[in-house]
């Protein structure tokens, strides 16, 4: 059984992605998704990783991290990218 999925423009999916992500439970200011690409049925979300001076993660990174395959996962489900 194949699942339909609704067309969608890169701008209007990344509205609705940083919609979701202010409603999430892990968000924190600055928290936003500013790209996004499809890699086959799934949409991946880009945005700032909040790395340490060293460039390593940090607690933020991994709240960002999660938030962001939140996304994918119900995202993916509904929309494609036109």
């Amino acid at each position: 059984m194949s699942v339909k999925t609704e067309a969608i423009s890169h701008s209007a999916l990344l509205e609705i992605a940083n919609q979701l992500i202010r409603q999430h439970d892990d968000y924190f200011a600055g928290m936003e998704a500013n790209a996004v690409i499809q890699q086959g049925d799934v949409l991946v979300f880009r945005g700032p990783w909040f790395t340490d001076d060293a460039g390593l993660p940090t607690a933020k990174t991994t709240a960002v991290f999660n938030v962001f395959k939140h996304l994918a996962v119900v995202l993916s489900a509904r929309y494609h990218l036109i």
